[in-house]
Parts: C-alpha cells; sequence; structure tokens
C-alpha cells in the first residue's frame, strides 16, 4: 500500500502539469478537490454497504456526535494547510518551496513523540533526518555553466515563517488524522465517510467562494479533459490509501511514501521529459533510500554479518 501511495504522489504532480494548458489551467483548480472529496465519499458509502451485505457483525460504527465531531477538524486543518501553502509559494521559488517542505518530516517525528507518546530509536531519528537531507539534497540546484553561482534558500524572512507553519500543519494533520483513526475500532469505511463527507463540506464552501469571487458560473465541468479527470482519480484514490496507511500502519509511512515520491518524480522526469540528471539528484535518491532501510530495518540485522561470510571466515587458512 506504502509503494501504491507512492506511485499515486508522484503521478500527481505529473498529471497535474500535462493538464495545464499552456501557462495555466482551462478548468478551475478548486473543484478537482471538492471532486476528489466527493469520489471519495461514494467510494467508502459503497465499500461500506457491500462489507455490510457480505458480514454484517464485522460491521462497527460509532455514531457518538462527540466521536463525530473529531473528525471535523482534519478538514479545517488541511483547509488552513492549503491557504499557508499558497502564501508559501507566493514568497519562495519552486526549488526553496521543496526544500523546505521536508520541513513537515521532523515536525512529524517530533509530534508523534509529543502527542502520541511514541518513541523512536536513535537509528530511527537518523533516519529521519537522512530522509530530509536526502530529499532537500535532491532539489538544491546550483548553475554554475556561467561563471555564476545561483543561490538557493535566500528567500525572504516571510517565505521561512510560513515554511515552519507549513511544517507544523502538515504535521498536526498527519498526526491528528493518525488519532482519530486509530481511537476505536470503528470500520475504515465509516470513518472514511466521516473525513470525505466534512471534507467535502470544506470544499464545497472553498469552491463556492473562488465562484464568487471570480464571478464565473457554476458549470464545475468546465474546461476538464481526460487528464484532468485522471488528476481527480489520483487524488482520491491517494487519500484513501493515506486513510488505509493512517489507520493500519502510521504517520511516518506517509511521510516516506510522500518524501520517495518527489524522487520518483525525479527520477521519471529525466526518463521521460528530458530533465538533466544532475549530481544532487543521485546523492538525493542514494540518501533518501537508505534511511528507509534504517528506519525499518532491525539493528541486529544491520550489523548481522552473512552467514556464509561468517563461516568462510572461520574456515582454516
Amino acid at each position: 500500500m506504502a509503494a501504491l501511495l507512492t506511485v499515486l504522489t508522484s503521478s500527481q504532480g505529473l498529471l497535474t502539469t500535462a493538464s495545464k494548458t499552456g501557462d495555466g489551467y482551462a478548468y478551475d483548480f478548486a473543484t478537482v478537490p471538492f471532486l476528489a472529496e466527493i469520489t471519495k465519499l461514494c467510494i467508502s458509502y459503497f465499500l461500506l454497504v457491500r462489507q455490510r451485505a457480505a458480514d454484517p457483525g464485522s460491521i462497527r460504527i460509532t455514531k457518538d456526535w462527540r466521536t463525530v465531531s473529531l473528525f471535523i477538524v482534519p478538514s479545517i486543518i488541511y483547509m488552513v494547510h492549503n491557504n499557508v501553502a499558497f502564501y508559501f509559494l507566493k514568497h519562495v521559488d519552486a526549488a526553496t518551496y521543496q526544500i523546505l517542505n521536508n520541513l513537515k518530516i521532523v515536525s512529524t517525528g517530533i509530534l508523534l513523540r509529543v502527542a502520541l507518546n511514541r518513541y523512536l530509536s536513535k537509528l530511527q531519528w537518523m533516519a529521519l533526518l537522512l530522509l530530509t537531507t536526502g530529499a532537500a539534497t535532491s532539489q538544491i540546484n546550483t548553475d554554475c555553466s556561467s561563471g555564476t553561482t545561483q543561490s538557493v534558500l535566500s528567500a525572504p524572512f516571510i517565505g521561512y515563517v510560513f515554511a515552519l507553519v507549513s511544517a507544523l500543519l502538515s504535521g498536526v494533520a498527519a498526526v491528528y488524522t493518525e488519532w482519530v483513526l486509530k481511537k476505536n475500532n470503528d470500520t475504515l469505511y465509516w470513518q472514511n465517510i466521516l473525513l470525505y463527507g466534512f471534507g467535502s463540506v470544506f470544499n464545497f464552501a472553498n469552491l463556492a467562494h473562488s465562484k464568487a469571487s471570480s464571478g464565473t458560473g457554476w458549470n464545475i465541468l468546465s474546461g476538464y479533459s481526460f487528464v484532468t479527470w485522471l488528476v481527480v482519480a489520483n487524488l482520491a484514490f491517494s487519500g484513501l490509501l493515506v486513510s488505509w496507511v493512517m489507520k493500519f500502519a502510521d504517520s511516518i509511512v506517509k511521510v516516506f511514501a510522500a518524501s520517495l515520491a518527489m524522487l520518483l518524480t525525479t527520477v521519471v522526469s529525466i526518463a521521460f521529459f528530458s530533465l538533466q540528471p544532475t549530481l544532487q539528484m543521485a546523492l538525493g535518491i542514494v540518501v533518501a533510500s537508505c534511511s528507509v532501510v534504517l528506519y525499518y530495518v532491525p539493528p541486529t540485522q544491520l550489523g548481522a554479518v552473512p552467514k556464509a561470510a561468517e563461516a568462510a571466515s572461520k574456515l582454516p587458512k
């Protein structure tokens, strides 16, 4: 599931780029998350009905308002985060955005420790720092071809403020969503209905605000193409996978999937979109890949000598 989430997350950026018409979008991009939320809501409802028909005893649903209301919070956090990301991008360039965006890796780890009292080993903390370093390194671009060096991380101070706020909101959203999904043994499909039901409401409010501000009509499918529908489908299915990962794994798996997706996008762009490979990209991919091994492979296995090599060392010379 994590590997599939990595592929879908990587595809999202590529498909969104492919959906452009010239330098902009022929469609209102505020409609994409709204339609994705509606799609996730419908799929979750269908899966819940199917599970209830197949095995009614396996369905666990809590309808207490105090429990249901907990699912409002992630929708609000994600909506605020999306707006902060907009202002973040307003003050920094794309490369700096990608680099500073990796602060969410560390913020998620810290919040897991503080909010959920989950302990990480020293090796796992090193793995998270390596992942941050690898992801950031892969995005650094220094152009010395003309005798000058293009500086990075030279954004105004307000850009760094938005970077910290964005990282904090991303970590809070991930950790809170994980906590809410694991709070009880309710069926995931029911919990998804709550998540995406509130998400649909908030995204509709955002869409209505967009329409009112622009003065355009309510034909939300205006300018849509086949690729645009692929963007919606990709966003919907990646969202469903995220909830599965949060329920049965943890926020760190999501963080790794998102960061490795950025590296996968780089590789695909080199192969199919004539992106020139750089040493920074290669080093970033190697470092991030090593961080995955360090985080998930038990220390005893990391330090173990292969049995064949151990046996060979005992042979008389």
